[in-house]
């Protein structure tokens, strides 16, 4: 047995994790040359040869759960691409305002085929809330309406949806609750397909960088962006998000977290799935907003995502016999890779999930989070009598 491998089945066995096992998290290696490049090339190693072919595993998610909880992490040390990256968001802003747009061409505009496949039938694409929900559309709605009742929307208001995905948030708030939207987007597909599905509401979707808006609002909400901000840029997007709101007003975060203040994104994923990301922490973010906004309530929900990613990752198997026309089998392997291993971060709680509520400094606003009794998710549709902005 070579050294590198010899190193590798020894990580592994704290992991309780075999190579060559008979049991679903075991790994099946296909081709010995992976254990030197794991060694040289870390996690980007990893999973390039699983896009490769080099190993397999039944069942990825529970895999990555025994790694990520067993520590084994601590004994690896970085590999260079993880100090290159390090060393990259030190002496540059990898989310200026020129590389904006870089993960909307890369990641959000693969294809709209492909995410319609995967995600619920709003083609929400964040965390869902599956309190009293059987499915994901039901999950995704709740999450909705969470979001819609923490703002205490009134018909009337205006709202500004930063990084606003496929519109689903704003067109649900603007059809139960009588608000008007803006709602910004990086990608030109999500803007599409947006425009369209609720062209008979009053929401009105940009093709934009988070930083250009200067209009007032009534609220403020982000949900699944702020991860692609970087750690130079939260303060930036603070001062956007107050500067944007009234007196009055209430802002909601919605993003995945770091337990750890963190300066970048793991290189796989960098790479392949999200370019530039990263993810922040409560410090972070808490920093970020002082002298700005005041935190008027945390909600955190990371197990949630568990669930809302196998689901994706169900309906992405489900359906790959229809994408694969379009899509190649190494992206099949990447896409399932990239599910899985979400999924054991947040069921490891290595990665969370928070919902964070701010307000304007000097707000008198008394805020308190809404109660859901057992049946009260059912909304009624309003009136659409509210005119377009």
């Amino acid at each position: 047995m070579n050294s590198a491998k010899a190193f590798a089945v020894r990580l592994l066995e704290a992991a309780d994790v075999k190579i060559g096992g008979t049991r679903p998290w075991d790994i099946q290696v296909n081709n010995d040359r992976l254990y030197a490049k794991v060694l040289s090339r870390g996690t980007l190693g990893l999973g390039e040869a699983y896009m490769d072919g080099w190993w397999d595993c039944p069942a990825l998610d529970e895999l990555f759960y025994r790694l990520l909880t067993s520590g084994i992490q601590e004994n690896i040390r970085p590999s260079l691409n993880l100090v290159l990256n390090y060393v990259n968001a030190q002496l540059l802003n990898l989310q200026d305002r020129t590389r904006a747009f870089h993960v909307g061409e890369r990641h959000y505009d693969l294809g709209n085929d492909l995410y319609e496949a995967m995600l619920d039938k709003r083609m929400v694409y964040s965390c869902a809330y599956w309190k009293q929900a059987e499915n994901l559309d039901e999950a995704q709605e709740r999450k909705l309406e969470l979001i819609c009742r923490k703002l205490k929307l009134e018909p009337g208001m205006r709202i500004l949806d930063i990084g606003c995905g496929w519109g689903g948030l704003a067109g649900y708030a603007a059809q139960h609750y009588g608000v008007r939207v803006v709602g910004l987007t990086v990608s030109a597909k999500q803007a599409e397909w947006a425009r369209v599905q609720y062209a008979d509401l009053p929401v009105e979707i940009r093709l934009e960088d988070y930083r250009r808006p200067r209009e007032r609002f009534d609220r403020v909400v982000s949900v699944g962006m702020v991860e692609h901000v970087g750690f130079k840029n939260y303060r930036t997007f603070m001062e956007v998000a107050s500067r944007c709101l009234e007196p009055g007003g209430l802002f909601l975060l919605h993003t995945i977290g770091s337990n750890r203040s963190v300066h970048t994104g793991d290189p796989w994923f960098h790479r392949y799935i999200f370019p530039n990301g990263m993810l922040p922490s409560v410090a972070q973010l808490a920093g970020a907003s002082e002298g700005l906004l005041r935190m008027e309530d945390l909600h955190n929900f990371g197990p949630h995502y568990d669930k809302t990613l196998m689901a994706w990752n169900r309906n992405f198997q489900a359906r790959w016999d229809q994408l694969k026309r379009a899509y190649p089998e190494r992206f099949y392997r990447m896409w399932t890779y990239y599910l899985l291993l979400s999924a054991a971060g947040f069921r490891s709680r290595n990665f969370q999930l928070w919902q964070i509520v701010f307000s304007p400094l000097g707000s008198t606003h008394d805020y308190e989070r809404p109660v859901f009794p057992q049946e009260a998710w059912a909304v009624e549709s309003i009136d659409r009598s509210l005119s377009a902005p």
